[in-house]
């Protein structure tokens, strides 16, 4: 039986961080990406350099801050020493062998990072950059709340240019932020030379419609997430909240984590058995899901694997030994799309996100309304301002459109930083228009690459 006729899986992890460097630090702040890196970045690339065929996108905004000037100094002290402090401190006030054994296990990990941080030749971007090949817009911008076209070609001109002028060749895969898409964002999309994008329509086609591209006009390639693999991996009730696993929301005093799921101290080997066990799991599920043909996009958030869910990259690589032995295909997208014939998109799509529910809501509805009209009332505003928006000016746009800020506020997971990082690139893109070529030190390396110009 050909590939093509058995099916086949693709899994894209898509890489974000909004521009936190030099943004404060714990409880909010840059810190949130030196843990990325520790948890979610290395021990990815560890898989990666394996040749896991895996699809990788690197949003923009993240590239910007692993080659910021310093920052990963700051990353390998946060590591050797704020890490190893708080560890130690914790591991003497425990009185639960259990508990001290997996603050032991934790403080491991990070040991790990520092020395493979250290010996990373090239750098963290130069490393990640050996594997990615998608890109996305410029600082994760949900593209269709944006008030113009000047705003959608500048985001999707600064992130595309920033992409090409560190890893040289792309081939056109464009992560939509957020997965927000609208069909007049087509034209955009292939004026740009975008060739394909995926798009979350669970609420839209039937499931099996989701295991095939969509051809929609002169657009680019529209691929489905398949929610329904997703699901096993990324939902209330997925893999993550199984009882073996480390307990994300658990903290002892300086915030690391020794416990599991069903309350009992962490256990990695007990954890990793489990880990073993889902990804036979998914893979079984999965080869019964295209059993009849078709491609299953299985696309998560880097920062799920190991950040959020300390076990994730024991799984994923599991889930790419388990496909060998099941016999599931499981190649790169751009591979695998180039082997499933699109269907005809239908003629109405409407606009969509991975959000709940699948529509613009996350980012534009109460309590963040005010947010949203206030971006795209600043958009118009640099627009107006023609010659006076310089490059700080348009600078200070680019990050207060990431939807980050949004999400952050109507999750409830940091209100008051989203709000006050929305704030302030507001007020500062205020202050570049009323003096041009003043500068901010904080944006030192945001969209390094912007290119002059007008919007």
């Amino acid at each position: 039986m050909s590939r093509r006729a058995q099916g086949e899986l693709a899994i894209l992890l898509h890489s974000h961080m909004p521009y936190v460097e030099g943004f404060g630090t714990w409880p909010f702040g840059e810190e949130w990406l030196w843990e990325a890196i520790a948890t979610s970045y290395l021990p990815l690339l560890e898989i990666l350099d394996r040749g896991a065929p895996v699809t990788l996108s690197l949003t923009p905004v993240l590239c910007d801050q692993l080659e910021a000037h310093g920052a990963m100094d700051r990353c390998a002290a946060f590591l050797s020493e704020l890490r190893t402090e708080t560890h130690r401190r914790d591991i003497a006030s425990a009185d639960d062998p259990g508990v001290v054994a997996a603050l032991r296990h934790s403080a491991a990990v990070y040991e790990h990072a520092r020395d493979r941080l250290a010996a990373i030749d090239g750098g963290m971007l130069g490393a990640l950059g050996r594997h990615v090949t998608w890109t996305s817009a410029a600082t994760h911008a949900v593209l269709p709340l944006l008030a113009t076209d000047a705003g959608v070609r500048l985001q999707l001109r600064a992130g595309i240019d920033a992409h090409r002028r560190r890893f040289g060749a792309w081939d056109g895969g464009l992560w939509l932020p957020e997965c927000a898409y609208a069909p007049w964002l087509d034209g955009h999309l292939a004026d740009a030379g975008v060739r394909a994008v995926c798009v979350d329509v669970s609420d839209v086609l039937n499931p099996d419609e989701h295991l095939r591209p969509l051809r929609c006009g002169a657009g680019p390639l529209l691929v489905p997430i398949d929610r329904a693999t997703i699901d096993l991996v990324w939902s209330r009730g997925g893999y993550p909240a199984g009882a073996a696993y480390r307990d994300y929301h658990a903290f002892t005093a300086h915030r690391h984590r020794a416990w599991a799921n069903d309350g009992a101290p962490y256990d990695p080997a007990r954890a990793a058995a489990a880990a073993r066990r889902d990804a036979a799991d998914f893979v079984t599920r999965t080869r019964a899901r295209v059993a009849g043909g078709g491609l299953a996009v299985c696309a998560v958030d880097t920062e799920l694997l190991g950040d959020w869910w300390h076990e994730g990259p024991l799984w994923l690589a599991a889930v790419i030994e388990e496909a060998g032995r099941q016999g599931l295909a499981l190649a790169p997208l751009d591979d695998a799309v180039t082997r499933h014939e699109p269907a005809p998109a239908p003629a109405h799509l409407p606009v969509s996100s991975w959000g709940t529910p699948r529509d613009l809501t996350t980012w534009s509805a109460p309590p963040v309304t005010g947010m949203a009209w206030s971006a795209r009332d600043a958009e118009l505003r640099t627009l107006a301002a023609g010659a006076r928006a310089d490059s700080r000016a348009v600078r200070e746009l680019l990050a207060l459109q990431s939807s980050d800020w949004a999400f952050l506020v109507s999750q409830n997971l940091a209100e008051p930083y989203g709000r006050e990082r929305a704030a302030g690139h507001r007020a500062g893109l205020h202050t570049a228009l009323g003096a041009p070529g003043t500068l901010d030190p904080a944006l030192r390396n945001l969209a390094p690459h912007l290119l002059p110009g007008p919007m």
